[in-house]
């Protein structure tokens, strides 16, 4: 089997998992309250505002799914979501970070609590860590970024609302965030182009996500 077919068999499969059973199960405020680690878990990671539940909702094909808002920093918790049932694998939606709104004692826990799910969850198979393509990526990413590879959790970066810039630029700021990217040991070497509004990447990020579950 070639590569190109080996890749389309893959992105035939994520999409039949994903089109079966995929279901909010919980938000956890802290880390008990997080289900048993018995499946694999892939987390989404991303600064507030970066798109974060509405590349869920194109992923899983249900508008629904996580919620949206204009608001920044709305998701506060560790919203999780089963894909499968019995569940395969889980979907973890991080609270967003680097919003300003926020009061900063409520930061602070976000903070902790984000922190310490990627520390200390040993069924975390990788982090995508999601940037607005308009913007590339900021400081407040690279300390994540950072702290990944001191916690040797393998991370990919996704970058979101590719449909806002001219098809050049996405190119380009591909390939710059890419280049960005070798400089992080736990850094997968591919970045993925979406666009949730348009579908763009989303069925190579559903392989990428069924991939990563899969350990492959």
């Amino acid at each position: 089997m070639t590569e190109a077919e080996a890749r389309a068999e893959l992105i035939e499969a994520a999409r039949k998992r994903f089109a079966g059973p995929v279901a909010f199960q919980l938000s956890a405020p802290e880390l008990h309250v997080l289900p048993a680690p018995d499946v694999p878990e892939i987390a989404f990671a991303g600064r507030s505002n970066v798109g974060k539940s509405s590349l869920l909702n194109a992923i899983t094909g249900r508008s629904g799914l996580a919620r949206t808002s204009v608001t920044p920093g709305r998701t506060q918790e560790l919203n999780v979501f089963n894909v499968g049932e019995p569940p395969e694998f889980r979907l973890i939606d991080m609270p967003g970070y680097g919003f300003a709104e926020a009061p900063r004692d409520v930061v602070k826990r976000w903070k902790h609590l984000v922190f310490d799910y990627l520390r200390g969850r040993p069924v975390l198979k990788r982090v995508l860590v999601l940037i607005d393509s308009r913007h590339g990526i900021k400081p407040v990413d690279r300390e994540v970024m950072a702290m990944l590879d001191k916690a040797a959790v393998s991370f990919q970066i996704v970058l979101t609302k590719g449909d806002k810039i001219k098809p050049t630029q996405l190119a380009a700021i591909t390939e710059a965030v890419l280049e960005s990217s070798r400089a992080h040991p736990a850094a997968y070497p591919e970045v993925i182009a979406t666009s949730s509004e348009k579908g763009l990447g989303i069925p190579e990020l559903r392989a990428a996500v069924l991939a990563a579950a899969l350990g492959k």
